[in-house]
C-alpha cells in the first residue's frame, strides 16, 4: 500500500482537502490554465512594436520607360560596296570612330578629276590676265580696240568665276570621299550590325547599318495624374525634383535622377501630364526600352509618427491601433493616417513617439484585454 501512495505522489499533487477524510489527487496545471481556472483571463500572445519619429519623403509613382539620351541610326550617305567593318557589336565607341569603309576609289577618282578641272582653269585664268594686262597698255596707246580690251576683261572674269566652280567640285568629291568612311556621330553603345562587308548600299535605299545609343546619361518618360501637376510645379520652381527608378516589382532601386520636364499639354484622353527624368546613369542599370517604376519625391515629412503598416487596423469608423498599457493590457485608440509607403503608416493624431503598440496578433483582442509579448520573427531565423 504505502509502495503504491509512492508511486502516485511522484506523478501527481497530493493535497489534503479541508474538512474531508482521505486524499484528492489535483493534476499539475499551466500557470494560464490556473489562471483560466481561478477566473483570470488569459493573455493573448502578440507581438509588439514602438511609435518612432522619422522623416518620411512624400511621392508619387508613375510608370516610366528608359530612353537613350541620343540615338543615331547609321546609314550611308553615298553608294558603294562595304570594304571593311571597324567594329564589335555591342561595344562602346567614342565621337568619330571608323565604323564601316565604302570603297573610296570611285570618290577618290572624282576628286582628282575635279582638281586637274581646276588646274586648267588657272592656267587659262592666268594667260588671259596676262593678255588682258597688254591690252589695257595697248588701247590707251591706240594700239587695241576697247572693244577687244572689253572681251578680254569678260574672259578673265569667267575663267574665275569656272575656278570657284571648280573649287565647289572639288569639295564636293571631297566630301564624298569623306563620306566613304562612316565614323561614329556620338560616343555610346552599338547594337547589332545590319549590314555585313561585301554589300552595295545605296543612299536611296535608306539602308540602316548600325545603331547608336547614348546610355550615360538617360531619359525616364513617365506620366502622372493631372491632380499633381500643381504640387510638381511649385517644388519644381524651388529646385528640382528628385526622381527614384525602382525596379518593375518596387524592390530595388536602381538609380536617382532629376525632374528636368513637364510637359506643356495635359493628354485631356488620359488626363496625365507627361514628365522626363534625367539620369547621370554612371554604373548602366538603366537600358533603353527598360520600363521602370519611377517616383517623384514632392517634399519630405519631418519627424513623423511612423508604425509597421500591419499595425494600422481599419474598422466600420476608421482607422485604429492597440496602445499597450501600463500592466499589459492594451487599448484600442483611433488614429488618423495620412499615407501607408514602403511598409509605414504615417500617423497624423492618436499616436506619439516612444508609445508601444501591437503589431501582430490584433485579431483576438479587445479594449483591455491581457496580452503576452511574444519576440518578433528575424528572418533567416529558425525559431
Amino acid at each position: 500500500m504505502g509502495k503504491h501512495i509512492a508511486a502516485v505522489v511522484a506523478t501527481v499533487t497530493i493535497a489534503t482537502a479541508a474538512g474531508v477524510g482521505g486524499w484528492q489527487f489535483l493534476e499539475h496545471v499551466p500557470a494560464d490554465a490556473a489562471a483560466q481556472q481561478a477566473g483570470a483571463p488569459a493573455g493573448v500572445p502578440v507581438t509588439l512594436g514602438t511609435v518612432t519619429a522619422k522623416n518620411v519623403p512624400v511621392y508619387v509613382n508613375g510608370i516610366g520607360s528608359v530612353q537613350a539620351y541620343n540615338t543615331v541610326t547609321v546609314k550611308s550617305r553615298v553608294d558603294g560596296q562595304i570594304v571593311a567593318v571597324d567594329f564589335n557589336e555591342g561595344e562602346d565607341v567614342k565621337q568619330g570612330k571608323l565604323l564601316f569603309q565604302i570603297d573610296p576609289r570611285p570618290y577618290r577618282a572624282a576628286l582628282e578629276q575635279a582638281q586637274a578641272v581646276k588646274a586648267k582653269d588657272q592656267a587659262q585664268l592666268e594667260s588671259a590676265q596676262l593678255d588682258l594686262d597688254r591690252y589695257a597698255k595697248l588701247v590707251v596707246r591706240g594700239y587695241q580696240t576697247q572693244q577687244s580690251y572689253d572681251q578680254q576683261k569678260a574672259l578673265v572674269a569667267q575663267l574665275k568665276a569656272a575656278l570657284s566652280g571648280d573649287q565647289a567640285q572639288i569639295d564636293a568629291a571631297q566630301l564624298n570621299l569623306d563620306y566613304a568612311d562612316i565614323r561614329a556621330p556620338i560616343a555610346g553603345r552599338l547594337g547589332a550590325r545590319l549590314v555585313d562587308t561585301g554589300n552595295l548600299v545605296r543612299t536611296g535605299d535608306n539602308t540602316a547599318l548600325v545603331t547608336i545609343a547614348q546610355l550615360r546619361p538617360v531619359y525616364v518618360s513617365f506620366t502622372l495624374p493631372q491632380r499633381y501637376l500643381d504640387q510638381i510645379v511649385q517644388n519644381q520652381t524651388q529646385a528640382p525634383l528628385v526622381v527614384d527608378a525602382t525596379s518593375g516589382d518596387g524592390k530595388h532601386e536602381l538609380a536617382q535622377g532629376k525632374l528636368t520636364l513637364i510637359d506643356n499639354t495635359i493628354n485631356q484622353s488620359t488626363g496625365t501630364i507627361l514628365l522626363k527624368a534625367t539620369f547621370a546613369n554612371e554604373r548602366e542599370r538603366l537600358w533603353p526600352g527598360e520600363f521602370v517604376n519611377a517616383r517623384v519625391v514632392l517634399s519630405v515629412r519631418h519627424d513623423v509618427p511612423t508604425v509597421p503598416e500591419q499595425t494600422v487596423q481599419q474598422g466600420p469608423d476608421g482607422y485604429f491601433a492597440y496602445i499597450v498599457n501600463p500592466g499589459d493590457t492594451v487599448e484600442r485608440r483611433a488614429i488618423d493616417v495620412e499615407a501607408i509607403q514602403d511598409g509605414l503608416a504615417i500617423v497624423t493624431k492618436g499616436l506619439k513617439p516612444g508609445e508601444q503598440v501591437v503589431v501582430s496578433g490584433q485579431y483576438r483582442l479587445t479594449n483591455g484585454a491581457h496580452i503576452v509579448p511574444q519576440a518578433a520573427h528575424r528572418p533567416g531565423s529558425t525559431t
